[in-house]
This record gives C-alpha cells, sequence and structure tokens, in this order.
C-alpha cells in the first residue's frame, strides 16, 4: 500500500472516530436526562427500587407544585436489590408527580410506578447477617438512638434513620415500639426533613402536666427535640398524642448558636419545677462544650450554664449528651447526675437546676468497640435507668437491604468502688424471656489438661454466665462461636478481639455474663463496672463452645448456658 493510501485511509479512520465521539457525546447527554410522572396515589406506599453502590439521584416528591418529600438515593435502572419503601397514605386518591434530577432513558426505577398496602417482603429479617435479638430496621441504614420514652404503655425506640440505602444519609427519625424491650415493631417514620434541614439526634419526654400546652382532650403529648440540621443548625419541636402521628411546631425553639450544634436532651428537674435541656456545642478552636438551658413551658429556652469539655481529638463531652440523675448504692438520701457523651465518657457531679458541677471527671463506661450515642429511656414505669446505644455491626454487605443495628437494653446503677463512683450495668430481666434450653454446672475445679465443660454446647444465640475464682491460673478463655474472650490474671485484663480493657477481680472473684449473637457479642464484667461490646460476624457453621485455663487452675464456682430464640 502507497503512502497516499495510507493517509486517506489514516484521515478517513480519524474522521470516523471523530463522528462516532461526537455521537457517543450526543448519545450520552441524551442517556442522562431529567425524569418526571405523574401518578395517582392508590395504596399506601411508594415503592423505590434501590441498587447499592448504583449512582445517587435526587428524587422530590410534588403535591401541585409543593414538595412533600425529597431525598437522594441509589436507584436502580433495572433489577433492584431491594425496595424501599415511602409512606404516602396521608395523600391517598390525590395525584404526586415524582421527579429525579437525572436518569438513564431505558431506566425502570419509575415506569411503572409501583405502590402496595404493606411494607413488607419476603427477605426482611431473614438476612444471614441480621443479628436476632438486637434491633436492626426492615431496611436501610440506622445510627444513634433518639427520643427513647415509655408512653402510653409502650416503650418507644426512635433512631437516625435512612430509609433509601444501606449508609449514612437523609436522616429521619426512625421509629419502632415494644411491650417488653425485647420484640420491636417497625412503624414509619415519625420525622421528615422539611424546610429547616434533615432530622439529626435528640431527646423525647413526656410532659405529664401538659406545661408545653399541646396536650388536649386529656391526651399527654410525648414530645420530641431534635436538631435541624445541615441548613439552619436549629432545634426543633414535634409532638405527639397517641404515640403515631406526629405534628412539628411550624417554628424551631432554639436558634443557631454555632455550626453543628446539635442532639438537645431534655428532662424535668423536679425542685426547680423546670424542663432543662442539655445540647452539645462546637465553640471556637473545635471546643466541645455542653450549654444547658432552661424552660417552664419547652418553648421558649434561657441559657443557664455550660461545662467545657475536650479539643479536637479529645473527645471527651463531644456530641449526644445525656443527663440524667442516679441514687449511689440505691440510697434515695445520696443522688448524683451523671452527664455523658456519644462516646459514653461521663462526669458525676451535683445539679441546681442551672449548673452542673462535676465530681469526678472523665470515667468510661464502656470499653469495647463501635458503641456510640448511647440514651436512656424517659418516664421508665420500674423506675430503671435503662440505656440502649448504636452498635456498629458490619452488615453492609453484598445485596444486603439493611446495616446496623442497637445494643441490648441494660439497666444502669451508681455504685461506690474503691476507685470513686462509677457506672454499673445489667442486662434487663426481660431477656430472659429469650431462653430456650438451659445447663446450670455447679462448682468444679479446672486444670489445663481439664475437660471443657462446654463440650457439646451448641447454639446460634446464647446468654453464658459464669463466676470463676483464678487461683495460680495465668488466663482463662471463654471461646464462643470461634471468638476467643480471655481473662489475663495477672494483668486483671480482658482481651476480645485485641481489644482490651482493665476488669478487676471482686473478691478474688471474675464474673463473666456474655451474650452471643450473629454480629458480635456483649460481654459484662467485674460485676457490671465493665461493659465490652464487641462488633465481629461469627461464623454460621462455628457453633461449639469452650472454657479452658492456662498456666495452672482455676475455680469454676457456677456456670449457665443459656440458648437464646430469635425475637424476629
Amino acid at each position: 500500500m502507497d503512502g497516499t493510501n495510507l493517509n486517506i485511509r489514516n484521515r478517513m479512520k480519524n474522521l470516523i472516530l471523530l463522528v462516532l465521539t461526537c455521537w457517543g457525546i450526543t448519545y450520552m447527554a441524551k442517556a442522562q436526562q431529567p425524569f418526571a410522572t405523574e401518578f395517582k396515589v392508590e395504596k399506601r406506599y411508594l415503592k423505590i427500587p434501590i441498587k447499592n453502590g448504583a449512582p445517587k439521584r435526587n428524587v422530590d416528591i410534588y403535591l401541585k407544585g409543593e414538595k412533600l418529600r425529597w431525598f437522594n438515593v441509589e436507584l436502580a435502572a433495572a433489577k433492584p436489590d431491594w425496595y424501599a419503601y415511602l409512606y404516602l397514605g396521608d395523600w391517598k386518591g390525590a395525584t404526586l408527580t415524582i421527579k429525579v434530577d437525572s436518569l438513564q432513558e431505558q431506566s425502570t426505577a419509575f415506569s411503572p410506578v409501583l405502590q402496595d398496602d404493606n411494607d413488607r417482603m419476603e427477605s426482611d429479617y431473614q438476612e444471614p447477617l441480621r443479628a436476632q435479638f438486637h434491633f436492626s430496621p426492615k431496611r436501610g441504614w440506622i445510627n444513634d438512638p433518639n427520643g427513647l420514652a415509655y408512653y402510653k404503655g409502650e416503650y418507644h425506640l426512635f433512631f437516625q434513620f435512612n430509609p433509601y440505602g444501606v449508609n449514612w444519609g437523609n436522616m429521619h427519625w426512625g421509629h419502632a415500639v415494644s411491650k417488653d424491650l425485647v420484640h420491636w415493631t417497625e412503624l414509619d417514620p415519625a420525622l421528615y426533613p422539611d424546610n429547616f434541614g434533615t432530622m439529626f439526634s435528640g431527646g423525647g419526654v413526656v410532659d405529664s402536666n401538659n406545661t408545653s400546652g399541646l396536650g388536649n382532650n386529656g391526651h399527654t403529648p410525648l414530645v420530641l427535640f431534635y436538631t435541624a440540621a445541615e441548613k439552619s443548625w436549629e432545634q426543633g419541636l414535634a409532638y405527639t398524642l397517641d404515640g403515631r402521628k406526629f405534628n412539628k411546631l411550624p417554628n424551631t425553639i432554639v436558634n443557631k448558636i454555632t455550626d453543628g450544634n446539635r442532639d438537645p436532651k431534655v428532662i424535668w428537674h423536679e425542685p426547680t419545677k423546670r424542663w432543662v435541656m442539655v445540647l452539645y456545642v462546637t465553640e471556637p478552636g473545635d471546643l466541645h462544650t455542653m450549654h444547658f438551658f432552661t424552660s417552664r413551658d419547652m418553648k421558649s429556652w434561657e441559657f443557664a450554664s455550660k461545662v467545657v469539655g475536650g479539643k479536637g481529638n479529645d473527645r471527651y463531652m463531644h456530641e449526644c449528651p445525656e443527663f440524667f440523675e442516679l441514687a449511689v448504692d440505691g440510697d434515695l438520701n445520696n443522688k448524683k447526675w451523671i452527664l455523658t457523651g456519644a462516646n459514653s465518657q461521663y462526669a458525676v457531679g451535683t445539679f441546681d437546676g442551672t449548673t452542673f458541677l462535676p465530681e469526678e471527671e472523665r470515667l468510661f463506661s464502656q470499653h469495647g468497640r463501635d458503641y456510640y450515642a448511647a440514651q436512656t429511656i424517659s418516664n421508665e414505669p420500674k423506675g430503671r435507668r435503662i440505656e440502649i446505644g448504636w452498635w456498629r455491626t458490619h452488615t453492609n454487605q453484598g445485596e444486603s437491604a439493611f446495616n446496623q443495628s442497637m445494643s441490648i437494653p441494660m439497666e444502669l446503677k451508681l455504685k461506690q468502688t474503691s476507685k470513686g463512683m462509677r457506672l454499673v450495668r445489667k442486662p434487663v430481666e426481660e431477656l430472659k424471656t429469650l431462653r430456650t434450653k438451659s445447663t446450670v454446672l455447679r462448682q468444679q475445679n479446672l486444670l489445663s489438661h481439664t475437660q471443657n465443660p462446654l463440650s457439646g454446647m451448641r447454639a446460634e444465640m446464647a446468654e453464658i454466665k459464669v463466676v470463676i475464682k483464678p487461683q495460680d491460673t495465668d488466663s482463662i478463655r471463654v471461646k464462643v462461636r470461634g471468638l476467643a474472650i480471655t481473662y489475663h490474671t495477672a494483668k486483671e485484663e480482658l482481651e476480645i478481639d485485641n481489644v482490651r480493657a482493665h476488669a478487676p477481680l471482686i473478691n478474688g472473684k471474675q464474673e463473666l455474663t456474655i451474650f452471643v449473637d450473629r454480629t458480635g457479642v456483649e460481654v459484662f464484667a467485674s460485676n457490671g463496672e465493665v461493659f465490652m461490646p464487641i462488633n465481629y460476624n461469627l461464623k454460621p457453621t462455628e457453633q461449639s463452645y469452650e472454657l479452658s485455663v492456662y498456666g495452672g487452675s482455676a475455680t469454676m464456682e457456677k456456670l449457665e448456658f443459656h440458648k437464646l430464640k430469635s425475637i424476629w
């Protein structure tokens, strides 16, 4: 081939590539374009197809030009991994418009628009990594517990919630209720994003004397306090008279102080007959502080005082305040106030209705991994102080429709120890209802060559209680479904999956309570002074248990092994 023909061919090739490239650009421009469609609301829920990892799209729902709902979502262009369900029952019979900022031409995301009267799927609660006695949402992402309260015969658990994806975003307040703190029924979200912002964390309290004036016809309101985040950073108020339908005040109740001020916790202070709000505020220099406000009616608040915590990565008094009073060793004439932040670091002190004065500071009430933003239940009918925390489990895998969970509920008490006043924990009594088959072993001596007392025990979910006196042994190990829980005697140290915590012997003994679920263990040691939640996905095929000692002998004074059933 001569040079002239070669040049002609090369020029033609380049021209064709240029044309194809132009066509490609034109095609791509057409492939991604805004989408809008109308539909009549005939059923309670709009089904939204989700593909984990797909590009996020902005979706808006309108009624006659008024925007009702908005969110970003990983829309499935074809076959979805799962469906999110958006409640539209309040607009049944109306014609709504769905607008999406960008969709592929061939996308079937809303072609056709799918509706359903039930928000259930056959796969709900059937996932291999679904914890079996820890609350998690049917679908979507969950984090901080919010607004925990006992109201109208039910425990109410609200939570940070993304109904449309398995990762953080679109913050709503999810909602679940329980009669027994163990079995939960998930309801439709309580609070949706609005023009003030998305719904960040906060607290809830029953206004028994209707100081807010929000109650009527003999119905006492449950009042929720939240942060309107990412736009106004102001604090809002919502309330319910039936535990199901929620109304927001049209205005916010505390103005923005600084960027990121958030997470209002409200309690009633009986001696001063006032409401007290504790609000996390980031001050200049990344200084973590807790601001205190007071109110007579829940709607008008005055600044009272503040507590200064750490700075930057020193996260003492950082986020999600919790504030409550406990009797020391059960003595009602000797009560102290406890102020905590999201990482469970806390202070013990006095409070006069205006100012909190710490007596002991920078104490830790948990020593595990990825336990965060715990909150306690207000108006608890038995007078207990019960805590539930967000447990960051490793559940976002594959086509999963949900992510993260809550801890088991725990009762908190304040105890005088050799080191000072300390919070202690124990699992709530109601968890005993999950026991199916129980084995109790009495006292026996354990040596390195002793037969495993737990030999033959097999269970996917279990509760283990053991009281052991180390004698001269170097270490004691409880192995649960392949995960080693080791107590180093000389150091008085508990070790689980490279997480370590000092766990002192009490009267020469160590008492362990271990809850085992698919996604990890929660361990209580030293008569409740040490709490270690460890997120760890256990192998489904490994369901054996072992108790052994190394380098000496120990006396096992008592051992209980309880198989547990699922709450689902």
